[in-house]
């Protein structure tokens, strides 16, 4: 497992703080501890008022209600978010902490296997690891839009 760690350590998925979530939870052994940490990463979520909540941002193909923004500020894209999942919503908070302060390319130049080097596809349900690659499509899709 140390081997495992470290390897993942040593990649690049295209933003540090995306590096450092994904070797936290990639040095959590069981499932429960991963969960636990995406419900930690659901607390640091910033918010989104209700009003902004629209089918604009609404992202597809996710069980759960989920909407999320990027906006362009000096060339770098700042994301907020809403899910009414606790997990779903940490997903969704690691996501935007990880792509956060980013230029709109290189928020398209984040490769997604990012998100099977998590580990969370072992633990979490199918629906949920499609409803995750779905958030993150929409916030490649968002940061098109700004080029």
């Amino acid at each position: 497992m140390a081997e495992k760690a470290q390897s993942i350590n040593q990649l690049e998925f295209g933003s540090d703080e995306l590096n450092k979530i994904v070797s936290k939870l990639n040095t959590c052994s069981e499932p429960r501890k991963k969960y636990e940490y995406l419900l930690f990463l659901a607390k640091k979520l910033p918010s989104l008022p209700s009003e902004s909540l629209n089918n604009a941002i609404k992202v597809k193909g996710c069980i759960s209600q989920v909407y999320v923004l990027g906006e362009l500020k000096d060339g770098k894209l700042s994301w907020r978010g809403f899910s009414d999942a606790l997990i779903t919503k940490g997903m969704l908070s690691l996501l935007i902490i990880g792509l956060n302060n980013l230029t709109p390319s290189e928020v398209i130049a984040i490769d997604p296997s990012f998100i099977p080097a998590t580990g969370l596809n072992n633990s979490l349900t199918p629906s949920r690891v499609n409803g995750f690659m779905n958030i993150f499509l929409n916030m490649k899709a968002q940061a098109n839009s700004f080029i």
